[in-house]
């Protein structure tokens, strides 16, 4: 299947100055937004107080909101479990505050207990149908060390890639991929920030996987490239480049609109639980396609990739050494 046909010649790199200047502006927008306005850490990186709520009949989010504000509890995140009877409600500590704090020398579970039993005295004066299924608390210690860990696993991803991509093509390919592996993760996180998206561990999860996502896109189009760079007798790299980016296209486009529409579809019919996992899915899924077309390439022709560079070494294979 094609949408667009493969003998199309779009010129693509001969926008590559104003395509990189848009991706290093929009690095740069997404770093400041990471130091001035940050990430919005939920419950799992914050620690707090979560209790999962069950009703008998239908109850509506605004109304167990609405229950929790008049109790004074503030702030409280109300989702709703897959259904219309079912809520989370999750509460971030706070040092001087009712939710989640506690009294000196108190124990987590305790203070889990007390605030449970706040919130669902609170819900029962509004619904007395409202019966708790579990509380549980989060240690503020937990969220730093899932923080660091989530930060060394996506380092450890980009550079393992990198690696790959020197041994499997060469020394440029996995500089530009790398190089774009930083934009896409950097642009797809400043988007969260700018949003004020929750950000939890399926987010966290979702940016990984956007990461796997991106390169097998560039993967796609680094591999087109040594091919039609072996194949031409006189390869003008920009020509082979543009050349290998227009006869990929119909497969990068349909790969993203097919992963775009799964991700919709787990957005809407998923639950609000995989809603972070699908949103940045979505984000990195455009930032990924977008950097394949127009970063990728660009870099590549700026490091100055030529067909000497790709074609076999005759001297460390011996089969090739033997022919005339």
């Amino acid at each position: 299947m094609e949408i667009f046909n493969h003998n199309s010649n779009v010129p693509f790199l001969h926008w590559r100055k104003i395509s990189i200047v848009i991706a290093a502006l929009l690095m740069i927008a997404s770093v400041g937004l990471l130091l001035t306005r940050g990430l919005n850490y939920g419950l799992d990186f914050t620690g707090g107080i979560s209790v999962e709520v069950k009703y008998d009949r239908t109850i509506d989010i605004a109304d167990v909101r609405k229950a929790l504000d008049e109790a004074g509890i503030e702030n409280p995140v109300v989702q709703s479990l897959g259904g219309s009877r079912q809520v989370l409600i999750r509460l971030q500590p706070k040092v001087d505050g009712k939710e989640g704090a506690g009294g000196p020398g108190e124990g987590a579970s305790a203070r889990a207990d007390k605030v449970a039993a706040s919130v669902m005295a609170a819900l029962r004066k509004e619904r007395p149908d409202a019966v708790e299924s579990s509380h549980s608390f989060v240690s503020p210690q937990v969220g730093d060390e899932l923080k660091s860990d989530g930060s060394i696993a996506a380092i450890f991803v980009i550079i393992g890639i990198g690696v790959y991509l020197w041994i499997r093509f060469e020394r440029r390919f996995a500089i530009a991929a790398l190089l774009t592996e930083v934009h896409d993760t950097l642009v797809t996180l400043g988007v969260i920030s700018l949003v004020q998206r929750e950000f939890d561990l399926t987010v966290l999860a979702s940016v990984l996987a956007v990461i796997g996502y991106s390169i097998n896109d560039k993967v796609v189009v680094f591999d087109r490239i040594r091919e039609l760079f072996r194949l031409a007798r006189k390869a003008d790299p920009e020509e082979i480049l543009n050349r290998s980016i227009n006869t990929t296209l119909s497969r990068t486009i349909i790969t993203s609109l097919f992963t775009g529409i799964t991700m919709a579809a787990l957005y809407f019919f998923g639950g609000p639980q995989v809603h972070g996992f699908a949103i940045t899915m979505l984000i990195g899924i455009v930032v990924g396609t977008l950097s394949s077309i127009f970063v990728a390439s660009p870099i590549l022709l700026w490091l100055g990739v030529s067909k000497k560079d790709l074609m076999p070494q005759t001297r460390d294979n011996p089969e090739l050494a033997r022919r005339p």
